[in-house]
């Protein structure tokens, strides 16, 4: 296309951005009008792609950062042919693929979803990340981001693990219109402030006006050859370009224009360039050309005393071995979290993200996008502060693996601010979650390898301490199961533990059955999803279930127990022995103790149960 047909590609997209938020009545055309001319010379002069096979190993990625502008990107798959004009005019309807904001499991070219504003440049360098230094191909990585989301703290992070990565196959296109939601932005049109922060994180950065439709050309060209340094290129550009009562105005953010029909004579009237030419990817090898070997977990003695956190280390290390898709990634703690095994094993697959909890499961999500199996790993505690990149991971239905040691108030001495109390919980409520928590290091291991194969968010919870090795090597541990350790059809009461309080629970049957009160025992290993069947057994024949967990009360254990009973069955008689008080410093078996979650509160509170029971 030569300048005059881009100019026109830009008017095309203008006006189906408009069409389309109209038939929805709702949406953000002004966000897309203001970024048309930036994608047009995308689209026509450098973006390698075939839309027909989306997951070519040479084609370029792109990532719209600022999801509000969908009706953007929509219009570009209908300029390109992937989409026709109808289907254009189902966005936001029932049923329709083309959501608010855009997803990759309603559309094959979308990479990650975006709207939680601040998320596509962390993924894309996530993205880059793999086609560097694990695909070693020559594909280039594409994020068009809006001014108002360079206010957060992760565009930062991002910013400064590409400039330190050196991902000169990245380019952030920063679409700088001046206007957010509610008014202006922080630095308005002032790109040289927005240079000043990206060169300090040693990014190339070029500034143009964003509707000069042969400068844009010439900063994509620019892009493509800086070796060295991801680079930014900051647009000057107008919110509404095109349509004079929006053009550059407040208020009108997130709303259909009020007069379309006007708006799109103004703009020029309907265009119809499709298809669009988009350049062929270059030839690039298959992902994964890896040949897969048989798995050898590492194997614990029973009796042994080994921390489940250095199972997962071992484990993970074995798995890398065995299957060369497997990347681990770690937020600079990999002396505790144990995945430096995995670093010294397997180098050219481990990534230290540092402490950048958000870029850590970014670069996950981005590396899972492109095919690889993630493992990232840090305190169960900090993985609170990416908890949004979860959430936005779900809706891309990624698959990665999340693992938070140091958890609970078994950690000790360091105190409150380095436990995990809110992990379960948090985890839980994710859609279509995997939360895992073993009590020994054989359980561990196999849990490690069983991660790999599921799908969605999957977390497993590590423990900081040693503890004993209750179960064999050849144990298995089905995802969605339990183990019933003690049992008899004398049993009057269940004990229902995880991790550090399995071993407590156990101890507690003891010094009961020591008094004649038989208890069962049930390792709850897999939180979610919840053995019911076992639950219920448990609770019609004993009568009582009991739940410890080191974890607060809301949302852990007892919760995913009362879980099993939410299809209309009866509610059995529950306890739950949480931790309840804020923790100090104190050695672990006193932080159990002072919690009211070790042997002798649990064996106490089992008497009082049974002594209840009998009188009733």
């Amino acid at each position: 296309m030569n300048s005059a047909e881009l100019v026109e590609l830009g008017q095309q997209l203008r006006v189906d951005s408009v069409r389309a938020a109209a038939a929805a009545g709702s949406g953000h055309p002004t966000s897309s009008m203001s970024a048309a001319d930036l994608v047009a010379v995308l689209l026509a002069r450098h973006f390698r792609y075939d839309f027909e096979r989306p997951d070519h190993p040479g084609n370029d990625r792109f990532v719209l950062s600022k999801g509000h502008a969908s009706p953007l990107l929509y219009a570009a798959y209908k300029a390109v042919g992937a989409i026709e004009d109808g289907e254009l005019l189902t966005f936001r309807k029932l049923g329709s693929r083309l959501e608010g904001h855009p997803t990759p499991r309603r559309l094959p070219w979308v990479e990650t979803a975006t709207g939680s504003l601040g998320q596509g440049l962390p993924v894309s360098v996530g993205i880059a990340l793999a086609g560097k230094r694990l695909e070693r191909t020559d594909y280039r990585v594409w994020v068009l981001c809006g001014d108002s989301e360079l206010a957060e703290g992760s565009i930062w992070e991002a910013a400064e693990h590409a400039g330190y990565e050196h991902l000169d196959n990245l380019t952030a296109v920063v679409d700088v219109n001046r206007l957010g939601q509610r008014g202006p932005t922080r630095h308005g049109h002032d790109l040289e402030a927005y240079a000043r922060r990206f060169q300090a994180f040693g990014w190339h950065t070029v500034e143009i006006d964003g509707h000069d439709v042969d400068a844009i050309d010439r900063a994509y060209g620019e892009a493509a050859s800086t070796t060295g340094q991801p680079t930014v290129i900051l647009a000057r550009t107008l919110k509404g370009k095109g349509v004079a009562a929006v053009q550059d105005r407040e208020g009108l953010h997130g709303k259909p224009l009020p007069e379309a029909e006007e708006a799109i004579a103004e703009l020029g009237g309907e265009r119809d360039l499709t298809p669009v030419r988009v350049r062929e990817p270059q030839a690039a090898r298959m992902l994964h050309a890896v040949h897969d070997t048989s798995l050898e977990l590492p194997t614990y003695d029973k009796g042994e005393k080994v921390a489940t956190r250095n199972a997962f280390g071992a484990a993970l290390a074995a798995l890398g071995t065995a299957r060369g898709q497997v990347v681990a990634l770690d937020g600079e703690v990999g002396d505790s979290t144990r995945t430096e095994q995995f670093a010294k094993e397997h180098p050219d697959r481990f990534f230290e993200c540092y402490i950048a909890e958000q870029q850590l499961v970014a670069s996950a999500v981005g590396m899972a996008a492109r095919g690889w199996v993630p493992y990232a790993a840090t305190f169960a505690a900090f993985l609170t502060r990416a908890y949004d990149f979860v959430r936005m991971a779900s809706i891309s239905g990624s698959g990665i693996n999340l693992v938070g040691s140091h958890a609970g108030v078994a950690i000790g001495q360091d105190g409150p601010s380095q436990m995990g109390l809110e992990d379960l919980a948090m985890f839980r409520a994710v859609h279509g979650s995997t939360v895992l928590y073993p009590c020994d290091a054989n359980q561990t291991a196999k849990l490690v390898a069983a991660m790999e194969g599921l799908d969605g968010i999957r977390y497993l919870r590590t423990s900081r301490g040693e503890s004993p090795v209750i179960y064999g090597p050849d144990e298995e541990f089905p995802v969605g199961g339990s183990k019933v350790l003690r049992s008899s059809d004398e049993d009057r009461l269940t004990l229902v533990a995880a991790g550090v309080t399995v071993h407590e629970a156990l101890a507690a049957a003891d010094a009961l059955e020591g008094e004649g009160i038989r208890v069962r025992v049930v390792d709850l290993y897999s939180v979610k999803p919840v053995d019911r069947d076992t639950l219920r057994r448990a609770a019609e024949e004993t009568g009582c279930l009991l739940t410890v967990e080191d974890h607060h009360e809301e949302g852990g254990l007892g919760d995913a127990v009362l879980d099993a009973f939410t299809d209309g069955r009866p509610v059995p008689r529950l306890v739950r022995l949480a931790v309840r008080n804020m923790p100090g410093s104190a050695a672990p078996d006193e932080q159990l103790h002072a919690a009211g979650i070790d042997a002798a509160a649990i064996a106490a509170a089992g008497r009082l149960l049974v002594g209840e029971a009998v009188v009733g």
